[in-house]
């Protein structure tokens, strides 16, 4: 099956020198859906948007449908959709309006770009807002046009910039499966997100990204499995110190099948092969230590476990407002660059 994206060695350094992108190879086969994971800040945007066309590149080979996106930009567009992270839809239209004009903007004569307008309002249930102005949407009405926007010209390849964040979890899981069923029709999907539910039920295939770098590729089953046993995960009381954490770091990392302890605000968890059965050990080791226990956890690894293994930190999840203080500062850099 043939590659939709082909990254090589890509790098992206801004003016102030930061490396947002630090030397990250991929590729995307044709029918995947394929994921991005990592914190704000990672370089999921500044990636994504290299590969729209969006933000040129300081070195390292990208290619869109085996086009290089720096060269032939306009065949690179033609062939994608793509929803950006902060919502792009005309308020003064209404949802009717919006699709027709993208359509019209692609190129789309007039009859087609309504045929195709209805069709998206059906699919993504906005059939009774579609003579509405798009002011007047929620939150969730305004992702979901937005997203049928990117796909009026029914590309091949969508581009979707963290699209949940800020919704409900109604509206989030709707919203997942419309993308379950548009990759089942064929669309190729590189989704960015900052969720580990949001990857571990969508991608097929997915990568972890933080700090500009890559640091490991593969499918959710794969990565969750090569952790090698149940995640035991001890909570301390809030008032215990230190030297209360090495004790319990030494005891837990002295049972038979353990794995390396990691240790986060007043918690540590450690991967134990069969820790159900070795449950009654860890209490007695934990007590012979004279570690205090507010909370004793056992579970199935997670993505997050995954990501803990390596990067040496937890998922690190922002709220909205906080992204979007954060861009509104990198755009408003960006305008006193230029």
């Amino acid at each position: 099956m043939a590659n939709l994206i082909e990254v090589e060695g890509l790098v992206k350094v801004y003016p102030d020198g930061t490396r947002a992108v630090d030397d990250v190879s991929f590729e995307v086969a044709e029918g995947e859906l394929f994921g991005f994971l990592g914190p704000n800040g990672a370089g999921k945007t500044t990636t994504i948007r290299i590969l729209v066309t969006l933000l040129p590149k300081s070195s390292g080979s990208a290619r869109v449908a085996g086009v290089e996106v720096d060269t032939d930009p306009e065949t690179v567009r033609r062939t994608i959709g793509y929803a950006a992270q902060f919502i792009g839809v005309d308020d003064d239209l209404t949802g009717l309006e919006n699709l027709v004009l993208q359509g019209q903007l692609h190129g789309m004569p007039a009859a087609e770009a309504r045929r195709r307008a209805d069709e998206l309002l059906e699919i993504f249930a906005l059939v009774p807002a579609a003579d509405k102005r798009a002011r007047a949407y929620s939150g969730g009405m305004r992702r979901r046009l937005d997203l049928a926007q990117s796909l009026v010209h029914q590309p091949p390849l969508l581009f979707l910039d963290e699209p949940t964040t800020g919704l409900d979890p109604q509206t989030r899981n709707a919203l997942w499966q419309h993308l379950e069923e548009l990759n089942q029709e064929g669309t190729t999907i590189f989704l960015t997100t900052q969720y580990l539910e949001e990857a571990d039920r969508l991608c097929k295939r997915l990568a972890i990204i933080d700090n500009g770098k890559i640091v490991v590729t593969g499918s959710p089953k794969e990565l969750k499995e090569e952790i090698g046993g149940d995640v035991v995960t001890l909570t301390l009381p809030e008032d215990a110190g230190d030297e209360v954490l090495r004790r319990a770091t030494a005891a837990l990392s002295e049972l038979p099948g353990a794995g390396e302890p990691s240790t986060f605000d007043h918690s540590l968890s450690i991967t134990v092969k069969n820790a159900g059965a070795a449950l009654s050990d860890i209490v007695r080791r934990l007590d012979d230590a004279g570690v205090p226990v507010a909370q004793l956890a056992l579970s199935s690894p997670t993505l997050d476990e995954v990501f803990l293994r390596h990067t040496g930190e937890r998922m690190r999840v922002e709220t909205l407002n906080d992204r979007a203080s954060s861009s509104m500062s990198q755009v408003m850099g960006g305008r006193r660059r230029r």
